[in-house]
């Protein structure tokens, strides 16, 4: 019979020779007898750490299936009161976040990456490259107000230059001409009650 088939044996004698990785594979009862006693243990003692260990065994299989259970009525409640696994993931993330933050290590970090801020502020090469950044910015303003002097000096010259007036002056030259010919135009129109017309009989009453 195939050894891999056969049904763990939680109280077999022969399970605490083997290691860790191999406690739940069948052990043949042929190769273990083969195996030489713990040196120093009398025989009662063996039998009672055997008898023990096979207890311990056991009590970690029923706390599995306890577990399994309580995972399964968990996952019940959850669906019944309509909690998904994204909310779940987020309160374990949330409760996650909040045990790291009070954990020591957190704490001391912190700690630590606040000294050293406090020693970077306070250091010289600092305190003189924010002096440097406050003059560049100070500098930028000026130069950025001195261009904008310039500019608007350039476009009062501009105005006062003979081009200038000779253009404005043309312009308003078409402007006058524009405007007068409107005004020419409506007074040469025909009024019905001007003096070109004729007065209209007067019809007296019979």
């Amino acid at each position: 019979m195939d050894s891999s088939g056969q049904d763990i044996n939680l109280n077999s004698p022969n399970k605490g020779l083997l290691s860790d990785s191999m406690t739940d594979v069948p052990v043949d009862t042929a190769v273990a007898a083969q195996t030489p006693a713990v040196e120093g243990l009398t025989e009662a003692e063996e039998e009672e750490l055997r008898a023990e260990l096979a207890k311990v065994e056991e009590e970690i299989v029923t706390l599995r299936q306890v577990l399994a259970a309580k995972e399964r009525h968990c996952a019940e409640l959850k669906r019944k009161l309509g909690l998904s696994a994204l909310e779940g993931l987020k309160q374990n993330l949330s409760r996650s976040w909040h045990d790291v933050q009070v954990s020591n290590a957190y704490m001391k970090t912190s700690e630590k990456l606040g000294e050293w801020n406090e020693k970077v502020t306070q250091s010289d090469l600092y305190k003189k490259t924010q002096e440097t950044l406050s003059q560049a910015g100070q500098k930028t303003s000026a130069a950025l107000s001195t261009v904008g002097s310039a500019i608007s000096r350039k476009l009062g010259d501009m105005r006062n230059s003979a081009t200038f007036k000779s253009f404005e002056d043309r312009v308003g030259t078409i402007k006058s001409k524009v405007v007068g010919g409107r005004e020419n135009g409506s007074d040469n129109l025909a009024s019905p009650t001007g003096s070109g017309a004729k007065p209209l009989p007067d019809h007296t009453p019979f």
